[in-house]
């Protein structure tokens, strides 16, 4: 059987960045030379590995993980020893996400991130967190560091105590919260109070993407300047104070938790995301209102049904 063309390989590695990482496995049984290309970081920049039982690794694995320098990996619940071997093996970890479902955690199962110095972003899914889930020794590790925080159908002891700590974060540039509930009962999740969001808002002066769970909902509408917080500087004078945010998704909840100008502050939006949870008929659409002072936007995506979108015209 011939051998491959022979081409440069930066050329090879080219037109390997078309491929699926299915098909890029694929090529790298082929012959070892391909291998070795198909192993190059640029096609492995952006890809996140899901590990879980890291004692099955061998070091020709952990080897292989290095060579192609990757930084991005999702988790499943890891024993103490599991923990050593990923600091040994990748220490230069930038994202770590934890995907358990169902699992219940205690603050100190976090305390393991202090130990990749160059994390930036942080990601939790579908689990439960009977304590703090930042707790302040891990805060200090990640205030200054910590870009990127993405926390999605998590239960919490605390929801306001959350919110609080992530103020925190310095540096932050992404955020998704969707909560999925508080505490241990069947209790209906309510909307962040006012004062404490506006008080995050105020604090994450860095802040471009907000992605804000908006699942259950109050007896009355949100206060008008709920996502406007107003400028602390300049008391008593209708000016923005938070950051100037250029992309925002609202998230499974109904069209009345908002008011007609919930978005008259945030004049530097270039994307909307809306995910209706349901609509109930009779309710007036107020997509049009909120649409009007966004003179920036070029990108609008709406997933539920809506009112008839000729109206926005």
């Amino acid at each position: 059987m011939e051998g491959p063309p022979q081409l440069p390989p930066e050329l090879w590695v080219y037109v390997f960045s078309y491929l699926s990482t299915e098909e890029k496995h694929t090529v790298r049984s082929c012959c070892r030379y391909l291998k070795k290309l198909i192993d190059h970081p640029s096609l492995w920049k952006d890809y996140t590995l899901v590990m879980s039982e890291l004692r099955r690794y061998t070091y020709g694995f952990w080897h292989t993980l290095n060579y192609r320098k990757l930084t991005r990996v999702a988790v499943r619940h890891l024993r103490r020893k599991e923990w050593r071997r990923l600091v040994k093996f990748l220490p230069s970890l930038t994202a770590i996400v934890f995907v358990d479902g169902g699992r219940q955690y205690k603050e100190k199962y976090m305390d393991n991130l202090a130990r990749f110095p160059n994390l930036r972003y942080l990601g939790v899914r579908n689990a439960t967190w009977d304590e703090a889930l930042l707790g302040r020794s891990l805060m200090e590790h990640l205030r200054e560091r910590l870009t990127h925080l993405s926390v999605c159908n998590v239960r919490l002891p605390s929801t306001v105590e959350f919110i609080q700590t992530v103020s925190q974060l310095d540096n932050l540039r992404y955020l998704l919260f969707h909560q999925q509930s508080e505490g241990y009962g069947l209790d209906t999740v309510r909307p962040v109070p006012c004062s404490d969001f506006h008080t995050m808002m105020l604090k994450l002066k860095k802040l471009n993407h907000l992605s804000w769970g908006m699942k259950g909902e109050p007896p009355e509408p949100l206060p008008d300047d709920y996502l406007s917080p107003p400028d602390p500087d300049q008391p008593g004078v209708s000016s923005y104070g938070g950051p100037a945010l250029t992309s925002l998704e609202l998230v499974d909840y109904p069209e009345t938790i908002l008011p007609e100008n919930a978005l008259k502050s945030l004049i530097s939006l270039r994307s909307l995301a809306i995910r209706y949870r349901y609509i109930r008929e009779g309710i007036e659409c107020r997509l049009r209102s909120w649409l009007s002072p966004l003179r920036q936007l070029e990108s609008l995506t709406i997933i539920g049904k809506l009112c008839n979108l000729s109206q926005l015209a």
